[in-house]
């Protein structure tokens, strides 16, 4: 039997990421059934779970992997690009970089799944931890407002973004909301 690269191996768990992803975010976590799974990756269920052990470990993986892409923008340009991101995300239908569907289904997962959330915790604090660490090195540059304690603006910041993932989840108007944004950045700067 011929041995598979290690580069090989990488793309084929890419590939099932991204049609997960894609898959997840159209049907939900529920919907998302192992032959939509294997229509959305164009691999067969053995090919799938060859990588992941099953459902639930492909859909924390693909959690895990939005939250250190989210943690990495926050760390360069600010948790409020992120959630610019989302927004542009979400007027094109989910096309693009898709957290938006993924974080609907981790904050509908940590509300009614134990295990879940046992699982999630050991890296839910990344994300937090990014943007701290951003606005304390933002307040040192004098960028950041002087009056407010920096773990008041994170929690400011995830509340914004959770209210960002929640009107778009209920399909509200969108239209206004980068103007939104900008008063959200700049009520935290100086």
């Amino acid at each position: 039997m011929p041995r598979v690269s290690a580069g090989h191996l990488a793309a084929r768990r890419e590939q099932i990421l991204d049609g997960a992803r894609a898959c997840f975010s159209r049907f939900g976590y529920e919907g998302a059934t192992v032959r939509r799974l294997e229509e959305a990756t164009g691999l067969s269920r053995g090919a799938i779970f060859h990588h992941f052990r099953d459902k639930d470990s492909l859909f924390l993986e693909l959690a895990h992997q939005d939250a250190r892409r989210m943690a990495q923008v926050v760390a360069e340009q600010g948790m409020v690009q992120v959630m610019r991101d989302v927004l542009a995300d979400a007027a094109t239908g989910g096309t693009g970089i898709s957290w938006l569907g993924t974080r609907l289904e981790v904050s509908r997962r940590l509300r009614t799944d134990e295990k879940f959330r046992a699982d999630w915790e050991q890296q839910a604090g990344q994300l937090t931890d990014a943007i701290r660490g951003r606005l304390e090195r933002q307040r040192e540059a004098g960028v950041v407002r002087p009056d407010v304690p920096v773990g008041v603006l994170t929690r400011y910041l995830e509340l914004a973004f959770e209210g960002l993932v929640s009107h778009l989840a209920m399909g509200l108007p969108a239209d206004d909301l980068r103007a939104v944004l900008d008063v959200v950045e700049n009520s935290v700067r100086k």
